[in-house]
């Protein structure tokens, strides 16, 4: 089977990680249909590939993405962007994802692609990133989870704050309320995601994949019914092979040699 092709990213497979590194730089990487579209394929063909276990999305190191395209929406009427339901489309398939996936944001995270960091299960961020929704500045607001996911990660306040005045956010700042899980030397980021997304590929998939699954919920779910749904995915995992293994490992006091069964 041929591999798939693209214009806009850079895709490469690193053992049980598939790597996707956006790609127009003349751009800094603005999230325009193409690259959504690419985008989305790229992230269905690893959801769809047994081997793959974890996904990091990245930039460059100067922008992960500096936002939507802004010359392709300019011209767009309510009628066209609501006909078609403008962002909908291929924007949230990181979001959907059933496998992990890590944002690795170097450079400018900015608008949409602050918000396409913010649908990753978490962002290790370099030293140089920033953080931003400045759609204000346009005359318009976030479009694609901006105000909602940036105020679930950071609350109500720093949100406000960033969605109304459109000021960006520095690294240490985003660490220290939340928005990034971890701070990698610039040099290091993709380096450091991989790493992390390797620790997850030893993991059992199915542990893994439900797990995420548990964590998403806390978001979406009262915390009664939440504990209710980790517990029975729990239950659920001793229909798995992986579980044996793990638990006889542990006991056996070697490592687990995971199959995802």
């Amino acid at each position: 089977m041929t591999a798939p092709t693209y214009e806009t990213l850079i895709v490469e497979t690193h053992e049980t990680t598939r790597l996707i590194r956006l790609n127009r730089p003349q751009a800094l990487n603005a999230l325009n249909a193409q690259l959504t579209g690419e985008l989305s394929a790229a992230l269905d063909a690893a959801e769809d590939d047994p081997a793959i276990h974890c996904i990091v999305i990245t930039g460059s190191e100067r922008a992960f993405a500096a936002g939507a395209d802004i010359k392709e929406m300019a011209t767009k009427s309510y009628a066209e962007v609501y006909g078609e339901d403008f962002i909908t489309k291929n924007w949230e398939k990181a979001s959907q994802v059933r496998k992990p996936v890590i944002a690795a944001v170097a450079g400018y995270a900015l608008g949409g692609g602050c918000e396409l960091a913010m649908m990753c299960d978490f962002i290790i961020a370099a030293e140089n990133a920033k953080f931003g929704q400045p759609e204000i500045t346009l005359g318009v607001s976030p479009g694609a989870g901006g105000t909602q996911r940036l105020t679930r990660f950071i609350g109500k306040a720093k949100a406000m704050d960033m969605v109304l005045t459109g000021r960006l956010m520095d690294v240490a700042e985003a660490e220290r309320c939340g928005l990034v899980s971890r701070v990698a030397p610039t040099d290091k980021l993709v380096e450091e995601a991989l790493a992390a997304a390797k620790t997850i590929g030893a993991m059992s998939l199915n542990a893994v994949m439900l797990t995420k699954e548990m964590v998403n919920a806390a978001y979406e779910t009262p915390l009664a019914q939440g504990v209710k749904l980790e517990r029975r995915l729990f239950h659920s995992l001793f229909a798995f092979e992986d579980q044996k293994e793990g638990m006889a490992a542990f006991i056996e006091k070697r490592k687990p040699v995971f199959k995802g069964r």
